[in-house]
């Protein structure tokens, strides 16, 4: 069967659709609230005297806790369930929200951005959670569908700008607030964990994987992590390029964040199809194409190129970390919560560097130029080992034939 239906003809709340539907609402409402603080970089940079790379920073936050708490998100998940992790994830993501509506200096948002990143973390709850409701020939689209969670992200950059102008940043932190609250009410009377989820396991377990894992870290810190970066970089950049206002520039780089979402679900539905590997080279080399030509606009941009660029770069990052998940149940079918808790925390751990290693190169060299380079290197190396997978992974492993457990 492509899905388990209904466990026994107990109601629709216990078919696939419905907890993939509730498990995606979910992800929207964490990564919503996980990027409240990147449409007003440029604002806290003015209005507290930051340098890019504090600003910048400030963004980053956010990424750093949310990284690493997708390992430890991972093992609860498989231990507990995704309905109970999930409804937990939500309900203490609501304080950090309301705090963001008060914190003032530079430090006390640090800290709730800091705070904010447990937010981040739920991706590691979600996929193994959706991934034990769809049989293998199907999860690359359901996780992909899940992952369509990412346009929380846009709903911040449309709305939370509007929000703070008519009525202040602390009714923002309550207004989402209220939403994370009621995500967790819903979730946690509605959800419910797939009949035939399988033992906890243990982290060692996938980390003896070696190459098997490695390779999926890095493909997404690539993917992922380039997606993370860039939303959270793109208001910043779009205002001192073209001097947009907060909003201009939120809600053009909200249709980045749109272009990748709907693209995630496309990368997984072709994976499932033609494997992941030929859609990861396509992907790679449509990012490596786009970072170059936003290396060489960077001096001296236009709004249509640019554009262009920005809205193919999130489609082929989008359909790339579709690519990615779409292993991450076939590869490690017995501890899919703990691969995606340590694929994850390197996704998101690829959206941290670069805003930092940006600012710096900002306040240094007064160009955006370098960090597009920087993404076109990395990409390049990524390419390069898609290629020679594509090359050389045995018939089985292209089709996306599960592997076989450790111990079996």
């Amino acid at each position: 069967m492509s899905s388990i239906s209904d466990a026994g003809g107990r109601g629709p709340f216990r078919s696939a659709g419905w907890n993939l539907g509730v498990s995606t609402f979910a992800f929207t409402l964490c990564f919503a609230a996980w990027s409240l603080i990147s449409p007003f970089a440029k604002t806290f940079k003015h209005e507290l005297h930051l340098s890019y790379t504090e600003a910048l920073l400030l963004t980053a936050v956010p990424v750093v806790l949310g990284s690493l708490l997708r390992i430890p998100v991972g093992t609860l998940t498989d231990r507990y369930g995704g309905r109970l992790t999930f409804s937990a994830l939500l309900a203490f993501s609501a304080v950090p929200t309301v705090l963001f509506g008060y914190a003032h200096s530079y430090w006390a948002l640090i800290g709730t951005g800091f705070l904010l990143g447990v937010a981040g973390s739920s991706f590691a709850a979600g996929v193994p959670f959706v991934a034990n409701w769809y049989g293998k020939e199907r999860q690359g689209f359901a996780v992909g569908v899940y992952g369509m969670g990412n346009v929380g992200t846009a709903i911040t950059f449309f709305s939370a700008p509007a929000i703070v102008n008519h009525w202040g940043r602390p009714a923002l932190g309550w207004i989402a607030a209220g939403m994370l609250l009621g995500g967790a009410v819903l979730t946690a009377t509605t959800a419910h964990d797939a009949p035939t989820r399988r033992p906890p396991t243990h982290y060692r377990e996938v980390l003896g994987a070696g190459w098997r894992l490695y390779r999926l870290a890095f493909f997404y810190f690539i993917t992922f992590g380039g997606f993370v970066a860039l939303f959270l970089l793109l208001p910043t950049v779009l205002q001192d390029w073209f001097d947009y206002s907060k909003g201009g520039a939120s809600a053009r780089a909200a249709g980045f964040v749109i272009a990748a979402t709907v693209a995630r679900p496309i990368g997984g539905w072709v994976s499932d199809r033609v494997g992941a590997f030929p859609v990861l080279v396509l992907c790679f080399a449509g990012v490596a194409i786009d970072a170059a030509v936003l290396a060489t606009l960077a001096p001296a941009p236009r709004i249509v190129p640019v554009t262009i660029a920005c809205l193919t770069l999130g489609a082929f990052l989008g359909s790339g970390s579709g690519a990615v998940f779409k292993l991450v149940p076939t590869e490690f079918p017995e501890n899919a919560g703990a691969a995606a808790g340590i694929v994850g925390a390197a996704g998101g751990l690829g959206g941290f560097f670069p805003p930092v290693f940006v600012g710096l190169v900002k306040d240094a060299q007064g160009t955006y130029t370098y960090g597009f380079v920087g993404l076109l290197v990395f990409v390049a190396v990524s390419l390069a080992i898609a290629v020679w997978l594509l090359r050389t992974a045995p018939p089985a492993e292209l089709r996306g034939v599960p592997h076989a457990p450790a111990n079996a």
